[in-house]
């Protein structure tokens, strides 16, 4: 499958900011598996906490007049961000979380025009990151085309494709839950990873 084209980013930021705002929120349903196997794995971390903020943001989608302090919910995603001396994979994925969420709630609190493909951005670098760690191929142009094919790339676009599909219609309350859904993708993550008691 070839690189997305610059359409898509083009279409990403021709959206309207709810319709930005609800992309966001749906890829960053898709990254909080990773931080809640990060918690799992190390006890740091507080995943209760993200899904508390993100639930929020979907609220104010929901009900664009809901008073909601965006500024102090800012504020409580800060500490929840992996110890900066961890440098692990899954520290690095859970951070990616916190990240796409946080540049989530800088659309809500003012002027961010470039959030929305950051947080695209982010999702498919973890993706990338991932196939690197797991391929162990050396050398660049080999590892480039592996990355191009890999299973958890074309899952990756196509999830990415579904979501603008999804939010480039009207937004109604109805529409959202079903993009938030589409986010929550059955609990798998980016990677293809998935908490192992099967619960949120």
């Amino acid at each position: 499958m070839a690189p997305k084209p610059i359409g898509f980013y083009q279409r990403l930021q021709e959206l309207s900011l709810p319709a930005q705002q609800a992309f966001m929120a749906a890829l960053c349903e898709r990254l909080l598996p990773n931080y809640a196997l990060y918690e799992q794995t190390t006890g740091q971390g507080d995943g209760h906490t993200l899904s508390a903020v993100l639930s929020l943001v979907w609220e104010r989608l929901s009900v664009p007049s809901a008073s909601i302090d965006f500024a102090r919910q800012a504020e409580k995603l800060a500490e929840c961000e992996p110890p900066e001396g961890d440098d692990s994979f899954g520290a690095r994925r859970a951070l990616d979380a916190v990240v796409s969420l946080s540049a989530l709630l800088d659309t809500l609190q003012g002027d961010s025009p470039e959030a929305v493909l950051d947080v695209s951005r982010t999702s498919r670098a973890g993706v990338r990151a991932f196939i690197e760690l797991t391929e162990g191929e050396e050398d660049a142009q080999a590892l480039a085309l592996i990355i191009r094919d890999h299973p958890l790339m074309d899952d990756e676009n196509d999830f990415q494709d579904a979501v603008l599909e999804a939010v480039s219609e009207p937004l109604d309350k109805a529409a959202l839950k079903e993009v938030r859904q589409l986010g929550r993708n059955g609990g798998i993550s980016n990677l293809g990873l998935t908490l192992d008691e099967g619960d949120e």
